[in-house]
C-alpha cells in the first residue's frame, strides 16, 4: 500500500494543484489515459465542491488523502466547511444551492460516473468527505 495525504488552503486555485498531485500519484498503477483523466475530473470536483460549496469563499482546509493497493486507488477529499444539509437531494442530478452561480449541479453525478465506488458523508456544519475509488484495468496486470 502507498499512501499521500495533502492538506491545502480552500482555495481555488489550489483545484489544479490537487487534480496533478493525484494524477503523479497514481501513475505507478499503469492507467490508461482515460482512466488517469476519470480520476483527474473527479478529484476536481470534489475538491471545487469543497471550496464552492462547504467554505462558501470563506476561508478553510481541504484535505486530500490517496492510497493505493493493488490496482486500487482510493480517494478522500475532506473539508471542515457548512456540510450538506440534505445528501441524498445533493445527489440528484442537476440540484445545486447556487443557481445564481452558474452551477450545473452535475459534481456528483461526474463523481459517480468516473469512479468505480462512490460516497459521501456530510454533518451540517461541520463538514464533509467524499470517498472515491477507482479500479485500474492495467495497474491489475503490474500488482503483484
Amino acid at each position: 500500500m502507498n499512501e499521500m495525504i495533502l492538506k491545502f488552503p480552500a482555495r481555488s486555485e489550489n483545484e489544479i494543484f490537487a487534480r496533478n498531485a493525484v494524477a503523479a500519484f497514481v501513475l505507478p498503477l499503469n492507467p490508461s489515459l482515460t482512466e488517469l483523466s476519470d480520476v483527474k475530473t473527479a478529484v476536481s470536483e470534489a475538491v471545487t465542491n469543497s471550496i464552492v460549496h462547504g467554505y462558501r469563499g470563506g476561508e478553510g482546509w481541504v484535505t486530500l488523502i490517496c492510497r493505493t493497493e493493488g490496482a486500487r486507488l482510493e480517494v478522500e477529499v475532506i473539508d471542515e466547511g457548512r456540510g450538506i444539509e440534505d445528501v441524498e437531494r445533493a445527489l440528484e442530478p442537476f440540484f445545486t444551492t447556487l443557481p445564481d452561480e452558474e452551477r450545473s449541479g452535475m459534481g456528483f453525478t461526474i463523481m459517480q460516473t468516473f469512479m468505480s465506488d462512490f460516497s459521501v458523508q456530510s454533518t451540517k456544519g461541520a463538514g464533509t468527505k467524499v470517498k472515491m475509488c477507482k479500479e485500474f484495468a492495467a495497474g491489475a496486470l503490474h500488482a503483484g
